[in-house]
Protein backbone atom coordinates (compact mmCIF):
# COMPACT_ATOMS: atom_id res chain seq x y z
CA UNK A 1 0.00 0.00 0.00
CA UNK A 2 1.28 3.20 -0.99
CA UNK A 3 2.01 6.33 2.19
CA UNK A 4 -1.05 8.72 1.25
CA UNK A 5 -0.32 12.63 1.69
CA UNK A 6 -1.72 12.63 5.26
CA UNK A 7 0.02 9.99 6.62
CA UNK A 8 1.96 11.14 9.84
CA UNK A 9 5.51 11.05 8.94
CA UNK A 10 9.16 11.33 11.11
CA UNK A 11 9.55 14.27 8.73
CA UNK A 12 7.15 15.96 10.42
CA UNK A 13 8.33 15.56 13.96
CA UNK A 14 11.65 16.81 12.82
CA UNK A 15 9.19 20.01 11.32
CA UNK A 16 8.13 20.44 14.47
CA UNK A 17 11.63 20.60 16.68
CA UNK A 18 12.81 22.77 14.17
CA UNK A 19 10.17 25.47 14.61
CA UNK A 20 9.79 25.28 18.10
CA UNK A 21 13.74 26.54 18.34
CA UNK A 22 12.85 29.04 15.65
CA UNK A 23 14.81 32.17 16.02
CA UNK A 24 16.18 30.72 19.82
CA UNK A 25 18.98 30.43 21.01
CA UNK A 26 18.07 27.74 22.73
CA UNK A 27 14.67 25.29 23.32
CA UNK A 28 13.75 23.50 26.53
CA UNK A 29 12.91 20.24 26.75
CA UNK A 30 9.00 20.85 27.53
CA UNK A 31 9.08 22.97 24.46
CA UNK A 32 10.17 19.96 22.66
CA UNK A 33 7.64 17.68 23.90
CA UNK A 34 5.18 20.38 23.49
CA UNK A 35 5.58 20.55 19.88
CA UNK A 36 5.20 16.78 18.85
CA UNK A 37 2.44 16.45 20.76
CA UNK A 38 0.66 13.38 21.28
CA UNK A 39 3.34 11.54 19.23
CA UNK A 40 5.81 12.25 21.60
CA UNK A 41 4.74 9.20 23.40
CA UNK A 42 5.75 7.01 20.13
CA UNK A 43 9.05 9.39 19.95
CA UNK A 44 10.12 8.49 23.19
CA UNK A 45 9.70 5.31 23.07
CA UNK A 46 11.57 4.93 19.50
CA UNK A 47 14.73 7.16 20.17
CA UNK A 48 16.00 5.57 23.22
CA UNK A 49 15.50 1.34 21.84
CA UNK A 50 17.12 3.06 18.79
CA UNK A 51 20.22 4.02 20.94
CA UNK A 52 20.21 0.77 22.60
CA UNK A 53 20.63 -0.93 19.87
CA UNK A 54 23.55 0.92 18.14
CA UNK A 55 27.08 0.30 19.24
CA UNK A 56 26.48 2.45 22.56
CA UNK A 57 24.25 -0.07 24.47
CA UNK A 58 27.20 -2.45 25.00
CA UNK A 59 28.25 0.07 27.60
CA UNK A 60 27.38 -1.47 30.71
CA UNK A 61 24.43 0.02 32.37
CA UNK A 62 23.30 1.92 29.94
CA UNK A 63 20.36 -0.86 28.50
CA UNK A 64 19.47 -0.85 31.92
CA UNK A 65 19.39 3.21 31.89
CA UNK A 66 17.26 3.27 28.72
CA UNK A 67 14.85 0.80 29.84
CA UNK A 68 14.00 2.82 33.30
CA UNK A 69 13.57 6.16 30.51
CA UNK A 70 11.06 3.77 28.29
CA UNK A 71 9.21 2.64 31.19
CA UNK A 72 8.34 5.92 32.71
CA UNK A 73 6.99 7.03 29.35
CA UNK A 74 5.56 3.57 28.82
CA UNK A 75 3.97 3.77 31.92
CA UNK A 76 2.29 7.29 31.72
CA UNK A 77 1.05 5.82 28.32
CA UNK A 78 -0.65 3.07 29.78
CA UNK A 79 -2.83 5.00 32.50
CA UNK A 80 -4.12 7.09 29.59
CA UNK A 81 -1.97 10.64 30.33
CA UNK A 82 -2.28 13.02 27.17
CA UNK A 83 0.91 14.40 28.02
CA UNK A 84 4.41 13.16 29.15
CA UNK A 85 5.11 14.36 32.61
CA UNK A 86 9.00 14.39 33.48
CA UNK A 87 10.83 16.05 36.42
CA UNK A 88 10.88 19.89 36.26
CA UNK A 89 14.87 19.74 36.20
CA UNK A 90 14.57 17.92 32.97
CA UNK A 91 11.89 19.95 31.25
CA UNK A 92 13.58 22.79 32.37
CA UNK A 93 16.57 21.77 30.47
CA UNK A 94 18.03 23.70 27.60
CA UNK A 95 19.14 22.34 24.21
CA UNK A 96 21.42 25.32 21.91
CA UNK A 97 19.84 25.31 19.07
CA UNK A 98 22.68 24.75 16.77
CA UNK A 99 23.01 21.25 18.18
CA UNK A 100 19.34 20.80 17.75
CA UNK A 101 19.58 21.86 14.39
CA UNK A 102 22.64 19.33 13.47
CA UNK A 103 20.81 16.54 15.04
CA UNK A 104 18.02 16.99 12.97
CA UNK A 105 19.78 17.49 9.79
CA UNK A 106 21.62 14.32 10.62
CA UNK A 107 18.27 12.71 11.11
CA UNK A 108 16.75 13.64 7.82
CA UNK A 109 17.73 10.75 5.35
CA UNK A 110 16.58 8.36 8.07
CA UNK A 111 13.50 10.09 8.50
CA UNK A 112 13.24 10.12 4.52
CA UNK A 113 13.65 6.37 4.95
CA UNK A 114 10.88 5.42 7.84
CA UNK A 115 8.63 7.59 5.69
CA UNK A 116 9.07 5.47 2.61
CA UNK A 117 8.58 1.97 4.01
CA UNK A 118 6.59 3.09 7.50
CA UNK A 119 3.17 4.69 6.97
CA UNK A 120 -0.42 4.79 7.97
CA UNK A 121 -1.54 1.38 7.48
CA UNK A 122 -4.29 -0.31 9.26
CA UNK A 123 -4.26 2.43 11.60
CA UNK A 124 -7.08 1.46 13.57
CA UNK A 125 -4.54 -1.07 15.75
CA UNK A 126 -3.12 1.86 16.64
CA UNK A 127 -5.35 3.55 18.16
CA UNK A 128 -7.73 3.17 21.83
CA UNK A 129 -7.05 0.55 24.94
CA UNK A 130 -4.65 -1.32 22.24
CA UNK A 131 -2.19 1.10 22.67
CA UNK A 132 -2.38 1.48 26.44
CA UNK A 133 -1.91 -2.78 26.08
CA UNK A 134 0.79 -2.36 24.27
CA UNK A 135 2.83 0.16 26.80
CA UNK A 136 2.21 -2.17 29.34
CA UNK A 137 3.82 -4.89 27.17
CA UNK A 138 6.47 -2.04 27.02
CA UNK A 139 7.27 -2.00 30.63
CA UNK A 140 7.60 -6.02 30.94
CA UNK A 141 9.96 -5.99 28.27
CA UNK A 142 11.92 -3.34 30.16
CA UNK A 143 11.69 -5.54 33.30
CA UNK A 144 14.04 -8.09 30.99
CA UNK A 145 17.07 -5.69 29.82
CA UNK A 146 18.68 -5.88 33.29
CA UNK A 147 19.61 -9.44 33.95
CA UNK A 148 19.68 -9.34 30.00
CA UNK A 149 22.89 -7.21 30.39
CA UNK A 150 24.94 -10.34 31.50
CA UNK A 151 24.69 -11.61 28.12
CA UNK A 152 26.39 -8.82 25.48
CA UNK A 153 23.92 -8.22 23.71
CA UNK A 154 21.22 -9.83 24.34
CA UNK A 155 18.60 -6.77 25.30
CA UNK A 156 18.52 -5.19 21.72
CA UNK A 157 15.92 -8.23 21.37
CA UNK A 158 13.23 -6.77 23.62
CA UNK A 159 14.33 -3.37 22.82
CA UNK A 160 13.65 -4.15 19.03
CA UNK A 161 10.69 -4.64 19.64
CA UNK A 162 10.17 -1.35 21.78
CA UNK A 163 11.39 0.70 18.62
CA UNK A 164 8.87 -1.22 16.68
CA UNK A 165 6.24 -0.31 18.72
CA UNK A 166 7.59 3.47 18.97
CA UNK A 167 7.84 4.02 15.54
CA UNK A 168 4.28 2.38 14.73
CA UNK A 169 2.86 4.82 17.05
CA UNK A 170 4.59 7.65 15.50
CA UNK A 171 3.50 6.87 11.91
CA UNK A 172 0.55 5.27 12.91
CA UNK A 173 0.93 2.07 10.91
CA UNK A 174 -1.15 -0.74 12.03
CA UNK A 175 1.24 -3.71 10.20
CA UNK A 176 3.96 -2.77 11.63
CA UNK A 177 2.02 -2.89 15.36
CA UNK A 178 1.30 -5.74 14.67
CA UNK A 179 5.04 -7.06 13.75
CA UNK A 180 5.79 -5.29 16.96
CA UNK A 181 3.78 -7.59 18.88
CA UNK A 182 5.04 -10.50 17.07
CA UNK A 183 8.93 -9.24 18.31
CA UNK A 184 7.29 -9.02 21.66
CA UNK A 185 6.25 -12.56 21.84
CA UNK A 186 9.81 -13.50 19.84
CA UNK A 187 11.76 -11.47 22.65
CA UNK A 188 9.78 -12.99 25.79
CA UNK A 189 10.15 -16.59 24.01
CA UNK A 190 14.33 -15.43 23.67
CA UNK A 191 14.27 -14.03 27.37
CA UNK A 192 13.26 -17.00 28.84
CA UNK A 193 15.36 -19.32 26.98
CA UNK A 194 18.55 -17.27 27.87
CA UNK A 195 17.87 -16.86 31.59
CA UNK A 196 16.12 -20.08 32.50
CA UNK A 197 15.82 -22.89 29.63
CA UNK A 198 19.57 -22.62 28.51
CA UNK A 199 21.35 -22.37 31.93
Amino acid sequence: MARHDDDPTVGEILDSLSDADEGKDGVTVGELMEAVGQRGFGVLLFVPALIELSPIGGIPGVPTALAAFIALVSSQLAIGRSHIWFPAFLERRTIPTDRLEGAIDWLRPVARFLDRWFHGRIRIVTKGPVVRLAAAACILLCLTVPPLELIPFASSAPTGAIAAFGLALIVQDGLLFIIAWMGWAAALSGVYFWLFAGS
